[in-house]
This record gives C-alpha cells, sequence and structure tokens, in this order.
C-alpha cells in the first residue's frame, strides 16, 4: 500500500514514517505538513491509505476530509493526542484511530485494517463512510449552546453566540464577552474542534474570534492581519491561518 502521513508535528511524522518503512505491506510513505499541503499531494501521491492529525492549525483533518474531491477516496487512519470525543465515531466509521505517541502494533493493526477496507470496498462506499463519519463527529461533538462556568463554587452560563472571542492560557481556554473574561478548563485546540464553524474561526495558535464580532481587518508586514472586534478588541491573524483571511472578510460587518 501507498501511506500518506498528514501531521504538522515534524516528530510525530518522523515516528510514523519510521514505522511504516519497516513494514513490508508499505511500498511509498509520503508526507504533509498541513491540511491544505495534504489536498495539493494527495491526487499526485494517490495513497491507499491517510495517517490524517486531528488537530492542525489552518484546516484540521475533518476540514481538509470535508474538501476531499480526489478518487479513489483513501482509506483513513485519524492520529489524535485525545480520545475523550469521536472515539465512537472513528471505530464505527473510519479504518481505525491511534492515539499519540504511536506503538508499532497499533499501527501495524491499523495498516491490516486499511489493507481489509481498501481490497473490500469502492471507492464510493469508502466516501460515504467518510461523509458518514464527518456527520456523526460533527453532531455529536458540538459545544451545547451554553458553556457552563464555575466560580466561586457557583455555575454560571454563558450562550455561544455572545462570545466575542477565545483565548489561549495554557491548559485552559478565556472566553472574552463584552468587558468580562471567563476560564474553562479545555485547551484551546480541543475547543475549536467542537465550536460551530459557522460562527467561529481560529486566527493563529493563541486566539479564536466570532466572525460576527469582526469590524475591520488592517495589514500587517509579513502577510499578518489586526483583527478589530465590534468591542474595539484586537486580535492578530497569523500568517499559519492565512487561509481564513476569504473567509473573514466575509464576516466582516
Amino acid at each position: 500500500m501507498r501511506a500518506l502521513i498528514v501531521d504538522d508535528e515534524p516528530l510525530a511524522r518522523d515516528r510514523i514514517r519510521l514505522l511504516l518503512e519497516r513494514d513490508t505491506s508499505v511500498t511509498a510513505v509520503a508526507e504533509a505538513r498541513s491540511g491544505v499541503e495534504a489536498l495539493e499531494v494527495i491526487p499526485r501521491e494517490r495513497p491507499d491509505v491517510i495517517f490524517l492529525d486531528v488537530q492542525m492549525p489552518g484546516l484540521s483533518g475533518f476540514e481538509m476530509l470535508e474538501k476531499l474531491t480526489t478518487k479513489p477516496v483513501p482509506a483513513v487512519v485519524f492520529v489524535t493526542a485525545h480520545d475523550q470525543y469521536a472515539v465512537q465515531a472513528f471505530t464505527f466509521h473510519a479504518v481505525d484511530y491511534l492515539l499519540k505517541p504511536v506503538e508499532r502494533e497499533r499501527l501495524k493493526l491499523a495498516l491490516e485494517r486499511a489493507a481489509t477496507r481498501v481490497q473490500t470496498h469502492q471507492p464510493d462506499d469508502l466516501s460515504a463512510k467518510n461523509a458518514a463519519m464527518l456527520a456523526d463527529i460533527r453532531a455529536g461533538a458540538r459545544v451545547p449552546e451554553r458553556i457552563p462556568i464555575k466560580n466561586n463554587g457557583r455555575i454560571s452560563f454563558v450562550n455561544l453566540q455572545e462570545i466575542d472571542w477565545i483565548g489561549s492560557a495554557d491548559n485552559y481556554a478565556e472566553l472574552h464577552v463584552g468587558s468580562h473574561s471567563h476560564l474553562i478548563r479545555e485547551t484551546l485546540s480541543k475547543l475549536s474542534d467542537r465550536l460551530p464553524v459557522e460562527t467561529f474561526c481560529r486566527v493563529s495558535r493563541t486566539a479564536i474570534i466570532n466572525v460576527k464580532r469582526l469590524r475591520e481587518l488592517q495589514p500587517l508586514p509579513h502577510g499578518e492581519y489586526v483583527l478589530t472586534l465590534t468591542t474595539g478588541a484586537k486580535v492578530t491573524l497569523s500568517r499559519t491561518y492565512r487561509d481564513q483571511l476569504p473567509r473573514l472578510k466575509q464576516g466582516a460587518v
């Protein structure tokens, strides 16, 4: 089989590549550093199986699959550092999922499952399975319309639509609502994958904005932008996430 590794972390790619190159069932291994790059590599390399990181800047693993139109559809093995959400969807629809750091025996099992999937399913079947998997993940892993906030033994609620932007604070996410801010114990990466994509947009490794709160975009040197929100708050769009610029321009009020 021909394999493709899609991960923004060099060490993670190196580990999977080393394990794949030791497996005699794998004839070629290609790499992509992002979801955007993967969409360019897949038509050229025509992989049978993709080892796909769930959380990547720019395009997440899920978003990349939604944009993938290449036929035949490769089998998908998800690679993630978290198993709290969507594991059931992985095992029900995807070939397999692997937890980081990837272990040799688990990868070998994933390859065997991928080979079976490729040999026994038509391209349209794999495409339908991918679509069903994405629908299940998005339906089951979304943040509720209200987020509970714990403070001094009391629990209050913040409506998603009231959030202006969200910042990263180590293992916490900081919700900015008007002149107030609230900490929740969840990393920005995990929260980003669960927020409704029609409302929220990740603009850097440390910030997510509510696109309906965006008032102005101002270009900076080296491809970055200052995003001014309706509250007056300013957030930077980094070069890594510049592929979100067309969407932000459409959402500016």
